[in-house]
């Protein structure tokens, strides 16, 4: 018995040694240095990198794992099971942005988290832990998604003050139309924050944290009480702007931190005539020869690139060709020696590649945070 739950501690702590057919690199450096491109812009700001969704897709732990390298207060997340996927992972603090069923806040760690809580059902459950707990609020500026309404603040504050174990450590709210070449309704957006602001600071509260952007907000929201911003995109290297927008240029240092790379499993020799895939859509206008590569859309690849995306090995183009399957895609191999075991790259962390997540978006019409946060889990994360 003892030796079997030794062999488990080892095997738990000891690195996999499994080969896999697709891996995604998170490259370290990259990361490090497109916080720090943030950081130097924004000297007199903590700047919070926000790790939800998988870390945009990138990988919340060894993103997390990653930024314990660089000085910052928060890490923020969006549901608390991503803040116990990382908190013992992560050296700093956790911002829980989403909402929490009140019933669980007694199941929650309150020394490592802090948690946006914007409604005063929630504050009133988190209050009965009858423990010292950081709070921030979010206000509802014009987003209409969630946060107190300017009439729901002074009633939250008069209850928020019966409660002296309750920390209100920070102010914040979500700009809806940073990326937008018009700045007219985040100008709106932050004027009404800093008046909401200021009538929390009228009421004898001194948040420590005052958060309104996020990586587009950063060039245009110029909020007089704001101390923080919310790194969410930016961090990974992607651009939430267009390039004809124009701040676009203030983010073009930025760099992709992340490659994601597969293997050829199987060739196939194709007779003209033959097709491939489901429904026949691509057909072989002359011998040729196809790799087939082990992903496909449940691993992130888009079904909108059937027949018409691209990959690569080193200076090759690989088209895609045929419909894209649940864990299968197929490429044109004709013009190359590849063979089964060589490696082929889906999405090139070089922003000037075909197949960057840039020009994938640009030429397939896709949304660039919906394409990297759609690769699922199950494909291994390596930092690089």
């Amino acid at each position: 018995m003892v030796k079997r739950y030794i062999k488990k501690i080892v095997k738990h702590f000891s690195p996999n040694k499994f080969i896999p057919l697709n891996r995604l690199e998170i490259n370290r450096q990259t990361l490090l240095s497109n916080y720090l491109y943030f950081q130097k812009n924004n000297p007199n700001y903590s700047i919070i990198p926000v790790l939800k969704s998988n870390a945009y897709g990138h990988g919340i732990t060894q993103v997390a794992q990653i930024l314990n390298s660089v000085k910052c207060d928060l890490l923020a997340v969006d549901g608390y099971f991503e803040a116990a996927k990382i908190k013992n992972i992560t050296k700093h603090k956790i911002l829980v942005m989403g909402y929490i069923r009140p019933e669980n806040y007694t199941l929650i760690d309150t020394n490592r988290c802090s948690f946006v809580i914007q409604d005063v059902d929630s504050l009133k459950a988190i209050a009965t832990l009858d423990r010292p707990v950081n709070i921030h609020i979010e206000l509802n500026t014009g987003m209409n998604r969630l946060g107190l309404t300017p009439d729901e603040l002074d009633q939250y504050l008069k209850i928020l003050k019966q409660y002296p174990k309750v920390n209100l450590e920070g102010v914040m709210t979500h700009l809806a139309d940073a990326d937008n070449d018009d700045t007219s309704f985040t100008e709106k957006q932050v004027d009404l924050f800093d008046s909401l602001t200021q009538q929390i600071v009228n009421q004898g509260f001194s948040p420590k944290y005052i958060h309104v952007a996020q990586t587009a907000g950063s060039l245009v929201a110029a909020s007089q009480y704001a101390n923080a911003m919310r790194l969410g995109i930016g961090l990974y290297g992607l651009s939430p702007l267009d390039q004809s927008n124009p701040n676009s240029s203030a983010l073009n240092q930025l760099r992709p931190v992340m490659e994601m790379k597969s293997t050829i499993i199987k060739t196939i020799d194709l007779k003209s005539g033959d097709k491939v895939s489901y429904n026949g859509i691509f057909t072989a206008k002359k011998p040729m020869r196809i790799g087939v590569l082990p992903l496909g859309y449940y691993e992130g690849v888009p079904r909108e690139l059937s027949n018409c995306g691209l990959t690569t090995s080193g200076d090759l183009v690989l088209p895609i060709v045929g419909r894209i399957c649940m864990n299968h895609t197929m490429i044109d191999l004709t013009k190359s020696k590849l063979t089964v075991g060589d490696e082929v790259t889906i999405i090139s962390n070089q922003p000037g590649q075909i197949n960057s997540v840039a020009n994938i978006c640009k030429n397939h019409k896709l949304f660039n945070y919906q394409l990297v946060t759609n690769i699922t889990e199950n494909i291994r994360r390596i930092v690089v």
